[in-house]
C-alpha cells in the first residue's frame, strides 16, 4: 500500500475526531479566558485613588500608612509602589531595579497561558481545513462508489467538511481576541 492509499484510509475514517479535538481546545481556551478574567478582576484598583493616598502618605512623612495602603491593594501598580517603598533607603538606583524586576514578575503573571490562546487562534483554522480536507476525501470516494450519483452520503460527507471549517473560525475568533486582550 502506497502513501496515497494509506492516507485515503485514513481520511475515510471521517472527521469527527478533528471536530472533537477543536471542541477540546475551545474548552480549554474558554477556562484559560476565564481565569484570566478573574485574575483581571481581583487584580484590578482604582489606580488614582491609589496614586493619590500613596503620594498624601509620603508627603506627610508617613511610609508605614504608605506600606499599609500599598500592602492592602492586589494590583500590579501597588506591587511596583511597594518594592520602590522596599528598597527607598538603598537609593533611587536600587529602588528603579527593584521594581524593574516587579515588573517582570507582574508580566508573566499576566501573561500566563496567553501563549495557548495565541497557538489556538492561530492554528485552530487549519485544524479545521484539515478536517475539509478529509471530508471533501470521502466526499470524492462516495462521488466514486455511487458512481457519480448525488447521495445523502455524499451530502453528509460536505456537510461535515463545511461543519469542520466552521468549527475551527469558531474556535480561533475568541482565543484570539483574548489574546490580543491579554497582550494589551
Amino acid at each position: 500500500m502506497d502513501i496515497q492509499q494509506r492516507m485515503t484510509a485514513f481520511a475515510l475514517l471521517g472527521a469527527t475526531w478533528v471536530m472533537w479535538l477543536l471542541i477540546g481546545l475551545s474548552v480549554v481556551s474558554v477556562a484559560i479566558m476565564l481565569e484570566r478574567a478573574y485574575f483581571f478582576a481581583v487584580t484590578r484598583d482604582d489606580i488614582d485613588a491609589l496614586r493619590k493616598e500613596l503620594l498624601e502618605s509620603l508627603r506627610r512623612g508617613d511610609l508605614a500608612a504608605a506600606r499599609k495602603r500599598m500592602q492592602s491593594s492586589r494590583s500590579f501598580e501597588a506591587s511596583f509602589a511597594m518594592a520602590g517603598l522596599d528598597s527607598a533607603a538603598d537609593g533611587a538606583a536600587a529602588a528603579n531595579e527593584r521594581i524593574g524586576g516587579e515588573e517582570k514578575i507582574a508580566r508573566l503573571r499576566m501573561e500566563r497561558n496567553l501563549a495557548f490562546l495565541g497557538t489556538v487562534g492561530n492554528n485552530a483554522p487549519f485544524v479545521g481545513l484539515l478536517g475539509t480536507v478529509i471530508g471533501i476525501i470521502r466526499a470524492f470516494h462516495s462521488l466514486d462508489q455511487s458512481q457519480g450519483k448525488v447521495t445523502a452520503g455524499l451530502m453528509m460527507d460536505i456537510g461535515e467538511a463545511l461543519v469542520a471549517t466552521a468549527i475551527g473560525i469558531m474556535v480561533a475568533i475568541p482565543a484570539v481576541a483574548a489574546f490580543n486582550y491579554g497582550q494589551r
